[in-house]
């Protein structure tokens, strides 16, 4: 995966600099959303892998599936086609949104717990976080039953690791060097 964000974020980039010109970022991110959703499909996914289907057809065929109107956001699609690169677009929604949330001063968090957060407890970490970070995050939850208990936060590429599984590991590499 790590490749695919090395070759969507000169796209992403790109993109997001043409949606602020523009001044339509978050109707650009929601269309990016329906294309990265429909590219992940099995069905569209296989379709758009076949060497003898021209750019255009892929194109057309994925502008009907979303109802894509914008023609700028139709020919990033169609240089994305071109290039054999459509399989990318999810990592482009994904970098786009990144893009997004900076321009608002804001990141994003992922919230790995045992067991589901109540919205009072997802609150409270979030305030706890957004404090011992120094930004505004928008929180995203996870539930992950290996986690045993507590939790582990991933923003951007910093990790926090309060879960007893965390704890347990930590302990056993202590105890074996």
């Amino acid at each position: 995966m790590a490749e695919f964000a090395t070759i969507a974020r000169p796209y992403a980039k790109a993109l997001f600099g043409l949606a602020q010109e523009k001044n339509q970022i978050e109707s650009w991110l929601g269309g990016l959303k329906e294309l990265a959703s429909v590219v992940q499909q099995e069905k569209v996914a296989a379709f758009i892998e076949q060497p003898e289907k021209s750019a255009s057809d892929k194109v057309e065929a994925l502008a009907g599936l979303v109802g894509l109107s914008n023609p700028n956001l139709k020919n990033f699609v169609s240089v994305l086609a071109e290039q054999k690169r459509l399989q990318i677009l999810p990592e482009v929604y994904a970098q786009f949104q990144d893009l997004t949330l900076a321009l608002n001063h804001t990141k994003r968090a992922v919230i790995y717990s045992a067991y589901p957060l109540s919205d009072a407890q997802l609150k409270d970490l979030t305030a706890d976080l957004q404090k011992r970070f120094g930004t505004n995050l928008e929180a995203v939850t996870k539930v992950d039953p290996e986690l045993i208990g507590g939790v582990k936060v991933e923003i951007g590429d910093q990790v926090l690791d309060l879960s007893l599984q965390g704890k347990l590991n930590a302990l056993y590499t202590a105890m074996t060097n």
